[in-house]
């Protein structure tokens, strides 16, 4: 069922869901979201969302959990697929993601002579950026600057990906006082997950219990403190 206005032609129903890739409007419409992209007159759905419709007016409103690529990003992505010159790559996002063979070998890649398998496998981590993303095509990862690659130990976890703010905290108050409470390393990606490292998995079992609970609770004051002090007392019953 489509809606017609005096501008343009919207196709989705207010509260519609609405699919990666499915066409939502033409026209002269207004289309108010990140979530929304355009090729030539028409509008598509660059997540699976919620479809809000007023007047002329276009917005997609996503669904927790899912997270939309920016170029600069810091993702951790999780190998699925592995093929001749490039690996597939979940991201948590409606896109998977390209991470190209001469990017992560950084030499010139024969790709007779070469098993990718190698390097990266289906079920591998890596820590990696977004260095291409047009909402067109699928992002491209690279692993060239500086403390990017597989994860070779550790722990990865995920928390919903509008709760990521909450975990680093305002001036990174709420990650350090993690990482000084613990003694872990903790690296907090744009795509909900988060690689921690612990010297004894006592630790580790606190600090994602605090990850937890920051997940949870995200929405209230205090929660610095609170959390600096559940693992302070998880420490003390534990005898850390």
């Amino acid at each position: 069922m489509s809606t017609e206005t005096v501008k343009g032609k919207v196709y989705v129903e207010n509260r519609q869901l609405v699919l990666p890739g499915e066409l939502l409007a033409e026209g002269d419409v207004q289309a108010q979201s990140p979530y929304i992209y355009k090729v030539g007159e028409k509008y598509y759905s660059a997540i699976i969302g919620l479809a809000s419709v007023e007047d002329n007016k276009l917005n997609i409103i996503p669904l927790e959990g899912f997270y939309l690529p920016k170029v600069g990003d810091l993702v951790i992505g999780l190998i699925i697929d592995v093929g001749i010159t490039n690996w597939i790559v979940d991201i948590r996002a409606p896109y998977r993601a390209i991470m190209n063979a001469s990017d992560a070998l950084n030499r010139q890649f024969n790709p007779i002579q070469d098993d990718l398998r190698k390097y990266f496998d289906v079920g591998d981590y890596v820590l990696a950026k977004i260095s291409l993303f047009d909402r067109v095509h699928n992002p491209v990862l690279t692993i060239k600057d500086r403390g990017l690659g597989k994860i070779v130990h550790g722990r990865i976890v995920e928390i919903q990906v509008s709760k990521v703010p909450r975990v680093i905290g305002k001036k990174r108050t709420m990650i350090n006082m993690l990482m000084n409470e613990t003694g872990c390393d903790i690296v907090v990606a744009q795509n909900g997950r988060i690689w921690i490292n612990c010297s004894n998995k006592e630790l580790e079992d606190i600090l994602i219990l605090a990850l937890k609970k920051i997940e949870a609770e995200a929405h209230t004051t205090g929660l610095t403190d609170r959390t600096r002090n559940f693992i302070r007392e998880e420490k003390a019953r534990r005898g850390l």
